[in-house]
């Protein structure tokens, strides 16, 4: 499967999102839709699974809506290291994967094909240097993160778009549908979002 298949059968599935997480992506949309340029912050604790696939999906999806100029981002409240399963995942949602071979922190590079450029994954801090220091949109993906940064310095909007952590089905039969399924719905849910701000615009 390419990712431009699977961007297409996420789009058919707008209608699993449930009505609550519509209106937050609403919310979020009708911000960004009156941004420019969007810059993104994706927020979790460890910035090793949510926050990781939120910035590659919300990379693709602006770039699929014709969103110019959005550049995306993550980070965590503490540096651990870019999951392998999350990686996994977004290998078998078409992207290719490559590492620097690190072993604590592996710097990945995901290339989704075609004209999209290429996404650089690991794990940092909200204020590594390859952070944007102001004028971003800060998106909470984890309660925990959310509640760990009541502030998140320099973001000029704040958006909590909270998703469960994979992470309690690790080295369980059910690990890889986990994953799996946590990819598709923060890919649809970023396909919807910018599709949003895309008719906005």
């Amino acid at each position: 499967m390419s990712v431009a298949d699977y961007v297409a059968a996420r789009r058919a599935e707008f209608d699993r999102i449930a009505p609550e997480r519509r209106t937050e992506l609403d919310a979020l949309a009708s911000v960004l839709a009156d941004t420019n340029p969007i810059a993104l912050l994706f927020v979790c604790t460890h910035n090793s699974r949510r926050s990781q696939l939120a910035q590659a999906w919300a990379h693709v999806a602006a770039h699929v809506a014709g969103v110019d100029g959005v550049r995306t981002f993550s980070g965590g409240t503490e540096v651990t290291a870019c999951d392998r399963r999350t990686v996994a995942a977004l290998e078998r949602a078409g992207f290719d994967a490559a590492s620097d071979g690190a072993a604590d922190n592996p710097h990945y590079t995901l290339d989704a094909g075609g004209r999209i450029a290429p996404v650089p994954l690991f794990s940092k801090t909200i204020d590594d240097p390859v952070n944007p220091r102001a004028d971003f949109v800060a998106v909470m993906t984890c309660s925990s993160a959310d509640a760990a940064c009541p502030i998140v310095p320099g973001a000029t909007h704040r958006a909590p778009i909270r998703y469960d952590d994979p992470k309690a089905f690790d080295d369980t039969p059910d690990e890889r549908a986990a994953y799996d399924d946590r990819c598709a719905q923060i890919a649809r849910e970023m396909v919807c979002l910018f599709d949003e701000v895309a008719t906005r615009g």
